[in-house]
């Protein structure tokens, strides 16, 4: 009878431990301000906040100046969540993923494309390496994949949803439920998660990562 109570407060005891340290999904942006968050501009004469506002639980980035907003910490095998939409005409922007230092427009890193009707490319920016399909893509300074599939994006003013998995053997990205891109073996494994500024208004929101074993 003993062993039977030792052996199930044993198991009880191990499950108890696999729930506490199963990885929990956190919110990337606190929604409030941009704490944990590093801002690169290509013109240094315009502050942080003369391109990117918060305003109820949405980043509105004006887009008049090329940069980014970046995670001060570096992420690796995680899945990342975005959600975005063009408040006025639909232009160019990106998440940039696996960003390796120093700062600079723009940096050595893996763009999940969010160009109006390109949302899903992957774009390898700066030297670098990845596998898509059958065909092996290197980058000296811009190399652009191509999704998968024709546009899964919705209109101007409507929220658009990213789901990218990034681990050290594969980029996965899916564009509102539709996987568009996969690729393998990145060179660029983990870094900095950027969102991009690039020359229209966009709006993020709902920022959320989620560690992956």
């Amino acid at each position: 009878m003993k062993t039977l109570k030792t052996i199930s407060y044993l198991l009880i005891f191990i499950l108890f431990v696999s729930c506490s340290t199963k990885p929990k999904e956190q919110q990337l942006w606190n929604g409030k301000d941009f704490a944990g968050w590093h801002f690169v501009l290509q013109d240094s004469s315009i502050t942080p906040a003369g391109n990117w506002n918060i305003n109820e639980g949405i980043i509105h980035c004006n887009g008049k100046v090329n940069g980014y907003m970046r995670t001060e910490n570096v992420y690796s095998n995680y899945e990342l969540e975005v959600e975005w939409r063009w408040p006025e005409q639909p232009g160019n922007s990106g998440v940039l993923i696996n960003m390796q230092e120093p700062d600079k427009v723009w940096p050595n890193c893996i763009e999940c494309q969010l160009k109006s009707g390109s949302a899903g490319d992957f774009i390898i920016i700066g030297p670098g390496s990845m596998r898509v399909g059958d065909s092996l893509y290197t980058s000296t300074k811009f190399k652009i994949i191509p999704k998968m599939h024709e546009s899964s994006e919705k209109p101007a003013g409507e929220w658009n949803h990213y789901r990218i998995i990034n681990t050290k053997d594969s980029i996965i990205c899916y564009v509102n439920g539709i996987l568009q891109n996969k690729g393998y073996n990145p060179s660029m494994k983990e870094g900095h998660i950027l969102l991009q500024s690039e020359g229209v208004p966009i709006e993020f929101r709902n920022i959320q990562l989620k560690p992956l074993h």
